[in-house]
């Protein structure tokens, strides 16, 4: 990380990490992910077991994605494949046995940070259910998906933000990581979704639930049509309603689970998860489902909105 002024050592004595936080330059890194943004408030060994576990969660989704890019519909042999290939990772890591010099690094990441193997494990589990499907019969169907796709990733940054330094090493959270992180994830992953809708359905990506679309009268076709900038015909309309309401129920939960767990926290990792809340809401403020057209640029935030969002969590935080 880079601190943009110098200053003494008598000065940084007196400085907190939220004053570092304010000295961060986040403009070359406005369009990165959420997470890596919120992350790089976080001392400098710990963004780095983060970059480590999310490029190996990444490893095990574009094995996935790559394969399924354009809607193309796998070979059962090529299902069985892939499936095998995920299952070899994981278990390589299960035995113990890297299977190559970055499993290596990674595996001496897990047990630095004492970071459990079962969110790779639950990923893997949402991986293997994407090579034999393309969307979800139920909402709730849709949320066991989610405990690997999105609850999963999300336990790990909590992991990194909750574990504590001491003379013996490192201590292992105070809370439930998992039960801290799903509402977030979830909200978040419910705003990618209505955030990415053109961009999923043109690669022929169907993320909303069956059921739902059934309720609503929405057919898959209706997307398609308005994912290519035609006509949104009112079924869709109120899908992505429905779906505006059940973030919206999740963000309520997210904002009390964050509020709870934040004393059990080091200021700057409580700061990162405060960082995440807020590019989340900012991008779900955007979604209109009345009058939008859901295109990029009117559900993504300008790098210039984004900064000033991440400036101003700074200091509120920081005045908290």
């Amino acid at each position: 990380m880079c601190y943009t002024p110098a200053y003494s050592a008598v000065t940084m004595k007196t400085r907190t990490p939220i004053d570092f936080a304010l000295d961060l330059d986040f403009r070359e890194i406005l369009t990165n992910p959420i997470l890596d943004i919120a992350a790089r408030v976080w001392e400098d060994d710990r963004y780095e077991a983060f970059r480590v576990c999310y490029r190996s969660m990444r490893i095990i989704d574009d094995l996935v994605d790559n394969q399924k890019a354009g809607g193309r519909t796998l070979a059962v042999e090529e299902q069985c494949l892939f499936a095998s290939m995920i299952d070899d990772w994981i278990n390589s890591l299960r035995r113990g046995r890297p299977a190559d010099a970055f499993q290596e690094q990674f595996l001496e990441t897990l047990h630095r940070y004492r970071l459990p193997l079962w969110p790779w494990e639950k990923l893997a589990e949402a991986m293997v259910y994407d090579l034999y499907h393309n969307g979800f019969a139920t909402f709730r169907e849709f949320l066991r998906y989610t405990e690997g796709a999105a609850v999963a990733p999300a336990s790990v940054f909590m992991h990194l933000c909750a574990v504590r330094p001491h003379a013996t090493g490192i201590l292992e959270p105070a809370f439930d990581i998992r039960r801290a992180a799903r509402p977030l994830a979830v909200f978040s992953y419910l705003v990618h979704i209505m955030r990415d809708f053109r961009k999923d359905q043109t690669a022929h990506l169907q993320y909303f639930a069956d059921d739902l679309m059934a309720e609503e009268g929405a057919a898959p076709e209706d997307l398609q049509q308005a994912a290519r900038g035609g006509e949104i015909v009112r079924p869709v309309r109120d899908l992505m309603g429905r779906y505006r309401e059940l973030a919206e129920r999740y963000r309520r939960i997210s904002r009390r689970m964050l509020d709870r767990v934040q004393p059990d926290l080091a200021p700057r990792y409580g700061l990162s998860l405060e960082i995440i809340y807020q590019l989340y809401l900012q991008i779900f403020e955007r979604v209109d489902p009345r009058y939008g057209d859901w295109s990029a640029a009117e559900l993504q935030p300008p790098p210039a909105a984004v900064q000033a969002r991440i400036e101003a969590t700074i200091r509120t935080f920081r005045a908290a």
